[in-house]
C-alpha cells in the first residue's frame, strides 16, 4: 500500500493558550519495526492535551502533535520477527483494515505509527467514535479504581467534577462495585446527568460548602477515597473529607498543580496519597490485554454509557474551541468531545 508523503495534524510550535494550536502539514510518520501504522478517523480530546499545550507537562521538541487518544484502521503491520512471533501479538489477530484504538501521543493526525502493545483491537459491537471517546478515560477509571484504590462494596467514594466525561465513568464504575458515590458539579442539570450514571449525592460546589456537606452525608466520618482531577483548587480540602485510613487519588490538575505538602499531612489520619498515571498500568502486553478486555466488556454491557457531547471538525478553529470548552470552569460540558479526522 502506498502512503502520502505528508499528513495533516493538530500541533503547536510553542506552548500557550488555545491560539497556539494549528493544523500543520508534517511528514508521514516513520514506522519503526515494532509499530503499527493507523489511519485515524476520530481523536478524543482530553484534559491532558490542555496540559501539554499550556506547558504544565514538558514537551521535548516542536512542532508537537497533540492527542493521546484515537481510533481508526490498520494500514501497515510490524516488520520485527520477534514481534510477529510474540504470543500476545498473535492473539490480537492484527490485519490490514482492522479497526483499532490507540492511546498514545500524537493521535490528532491523519496517520500515526505506534508501538503494537498499545494498539487495541476494537470489537465489532463498538463503533469507532465510541472507541475513541472511551479508551483513555475508560482505562483510567478501571485501572485507578482497581490499583490506585481498589473500590469495594460498602465504600463511600468521592468524585470531583462528577459530571465530566471522566467523572461520569468513575461514578458508574464505583456504583457497579457496590460503593456509595458522592460527587460535585456546577449546575442542577449536570447533577441530574451524574445521578443517571450512578451518583447517589451530588453537591453543587457553586452553592454549597463541599466539605461540610460531605461530612454531613457521612455522619462526620468522611469518605474512603477521593478521586480528584481538579488539583490546586480542591487539593487541601480533600484531607478534611477523608476518613481515617482514607486514600486521596490525584487524577489531574485542571486548576493547576497542587502546592507541595509535607508527608506529615498524612499522619493525622494515616492517609494515603497516590498520583498514578494510567499508561504505567498497561506497560506490558498482558496488562493491556487484561484491562482492554474489561473495558470492552463494560462498554458492551451498557455500564459505560459513553456520552459524546460534541464532535468538532479537524481544524485549528475546531480544536481551539474544544480546548476552550474543556477548560471553562463551571461550563456546560457533560461528556466527551471528539475530533472527526476522516470519514469511516
Amino acid at each position: 500500500m502506498s502512503f502520502p508523503s505528508t499528513i495533516h495534524a493538530i500541533a503547536f510550535d510553542r506552548q500557550g493558550g488555545p491560539e497556539v494550536l494549528e493544523k500543520k502539514t508534517l511528514p508521514f510518520p516513520k514506522q519503526q519495526p515494532n509499530e503499527i501504522v493507523i489511519k485515524i478517523n476520530y481523536g478524543g480530546v482530553n484534559t491532558v492535551d490542555t496540559y501539554m499545550r499550556k506547558g504544565l507537562y514538558p514537551v521535548t521538541s516542536f512542532p508537537y502533535v497533540l492527542g493521546t487518544e484515537g481510533s481508526g484502521t490498520v494500514v501497515a503491520l510490524p516488520t520485527d520477527p520477534k514481534v510477529l512471533d510474540d504470543p500476545h501479538y498473535k492473539a490480537r489477530g492484527y490485519k490490514i483494515g482492522q479497526r483499532v484504538a490507540v492511546g498514545d501521543r500524537g493521535a490528532h493526525a491523519e496517520y500515526i505509527s505506534n508501538d503494537w502493545v498499545h494498539v487495541i483491537p476494537v470489537p465489532d459491537e463498538v463503533s469507532l467514535d465510541v472507541a475513541s471517546a472511551v479508551l483513555c478515560q475508560g482505562l483510567t477509571v478501571i485501572t485507578l479504581m482497581t490499583e490506585a484504590y481498589d473500590v469495594q462494596k460498602g465504600d463511600t467514594i468521592f468524585i470531583h467534577t462528577v459530571a465530566g466525561g471522566l467523572g461520569l465513568l468513575f461514578a458508574a464504575y464505583a456504583k457497579s462495585r457496590g460503593a456509595t458515590v458522592i460527587g460535585t458539579t456546577s449546575s442542577p442539570e449536570k447533577a441530574e446527568i451524574a445521578k443517571s450514571y450512578g451518583a447517589d449525592h451530588v453537591i453543587l460546589y457553586t452553592k454549597e460548602n463541599t466539605v461540610q456537606r460531605t461530612l454531613e452525608l457521612t455522619n462526620g466520618e468522611g469518605v474512603h477515597a477521593i478521586f480528584d482531577g481538579v488539583g490546586k483548587d480542591t487539593f487541601l480540602s480533600n484531607f478534611e473529607m477523608l476518613r481515617r485510613k482514607g486514600t486521596l487519588v490525584c487524577v489531574g490538575n485542571a486548576s493547576g498543580p497542587p502546592d507541595p505538602v509535607s508527608p506529615l499531612k498524612l499522619s493525622a489520619k494515616n492517609l494515603k496519597l497516590v498520583r498514578p498515571s494510567m499508561p504505567n498500568y498497561i506497560v506490558k502486553p498482558e496488562e493491556t490485554d487484561h484491562y482492554a478486555k474489561e473495558l470492552w466488556d463494560v462498554v458492551r454491557s451498557g455500564l459505560f454509557k459513553v456520552r459524546i457531547e460534541r464532535v468538532v471538525p479537524f481544524s485549528a478553529e475546531g480544536v481551539r474551541e474544544a480546548h476552550a470548552e474543556l477548560t471553562t470552569p463551571g461550563g456546560k460540558l457533560a461528556g466527551k468531545i471528539l475530533i472527526k479526522i476522516a470519514d469511516e
